[in-house]
Parts: C-alpha cells; structure tokens; sequence
C-alpha cells in the first residue's frame, strides 16, 4: 500500500454533512472510509481497466471514534 495520501474536497451544504456524519457513525465507520468506499467501487463499476493501483483494494480502518456531542 502506499504509503502517501491526497485530499479531495467536497462542498456541500452544512445539513447534509451533519446527516452525512451521523449515518456514518452510526454505522461504526468515518465519513472518509465511506468515501474511499465510494470513490474505490464507483471506480470498480466506472473504469474496469484503470491501472491496478487504482484498483487496488484500500483496508478500511477499526470502527469509528464516537463523537460526543
């Protein structure tokens, strides 16, 4: 796996990330694994001959930190 990461930012409105956010938790994962999710099966379905690194699988991390609050 390697080893450097690159940020990609999403606008969008404040209630829907708040929304985003909690079904995220809710589901014992972080907003960032479930795009990653996202990104990596969209790609799946999308582009089936992208380079094998970008269809390598990405491990998904422990579960969530709970937010308080």
């Amino acid at each position: 796996m390697e080893n450097k990461t690159a940020r990609l930012t999403v606008l969008i409105d404040p209630a829907r990330k708040a929304a985003f956010e909690k079904l995220c938790y809710s589901q014992d994962m972080t907003p960032s694994q479930v795009m990653r999710r996202l990104i990596r099966e969209w790609m799946e379905q999308h582009a089936p001959m992208a380079p094998a690194a970008a269809r390598k699988p990405i491990p998904i991390r422990g579960p969530a930190p709970r937010k308080r609050g």
